[in-house]
């Protein structure tokens, strides 16, 4: 029995439902309850499982997703208990066109941030490290970094990369067809291929841009904002 989760993760509007969507048509079994309605900002779907955000409190449902794909946002990743094993796929991605994503959702949700985007962004960035940092210790996780848009320009490469990854004999095909560049409505001119991968930094050491006691509530508070914990 293949008792390996396997968890989608990475900040809001990542990709992460695409992900989820390539590795449904890729043959894997996802975790899903479909309680989130697929709406405007993701018109395909969420592919979420509600108990997810409970992990703090409750993680017991991890006993049904053994040999499934899950999602959940990378803030939730600290929770994961350490007796169990995991393949995790990280999405990343331009901070300015998630945050520009984020922008739009907040607003159809009719929600508004008291936070700018610039500090905004110091705060993801700050995580994004932090939660990177804290990986690579982690003896029972294996993970692959996935860029968002290297999946649209080239979604064969990267199914292929998935696959082997997984050691699993995905449909590729079906993987690449699920592909739909034209939901790529957050796109940055001035995007370096540096930034695409880790994030727009101003400081060589983010985390001293967020050494103040609430910064964990604030990317809480933010993720709330958008449904995602």
């Amino acid at each position: 029995m293949n008792d390996v989760i396997t968890i989608v993760s990475g900040l809001p509007r990542s990709g992460t439902s695409m992900m989820m969507r390539m590795l449904e048509a890729g043959g894997m079994n996802v975790a899903i309850d479909n309680i989130r309605k697929a709406d405007e900002d993701n018109p395909k779907g969420y592919y979420e499982l509600e108990k997810v955000k409970e992990i703090k409190n409750d993680y017991s449902w991890l006993d049904n997703v053994q040999g499934k794909v899950v999602k959940m946002v990378s803030m939730l990743l600290y929770e994961l208990p350490s007796n169990r094993t995991y393949n995790i796929i990280f999405m990343k991605r331009g901070i300015d066109e998630i945050l520009s994503s984020q922008r739009t959702m907040l607003h159809r949700k009719g929600n508004r941030s008291d936070i700018n985007d610039k500090e905004m962004g110091k705060l993801f960035n700050s995580h994004l490290e932090e939660i990177e940092n804290w990986l690579v210790g982690r003896k029972n996780i294996r993970i692959l970094y996935i860029n968002y848009n290297d999946v649209i320009e080239d979604p064969r490469k990267i199914s292929q990369v998935i696959s082997h990854f997984l050691n699993k004999a995905l449909n590729i095909e079906k993987m690449v067809e699920t592909v739909d560049g034209s939901l790529y409505r957050q796109k940055s001119a001035l995007i370096k291929t540096s930034d695409v991968t880790t994030g727009i930094k101003d400081s060589k050491n983010p985390l001293e841009l967020v050494e103040n006691e609430n910064y964990r509530e604030k990317l809480e508070a933010r993720l709330r904002s958008l449904g995602y914990m």
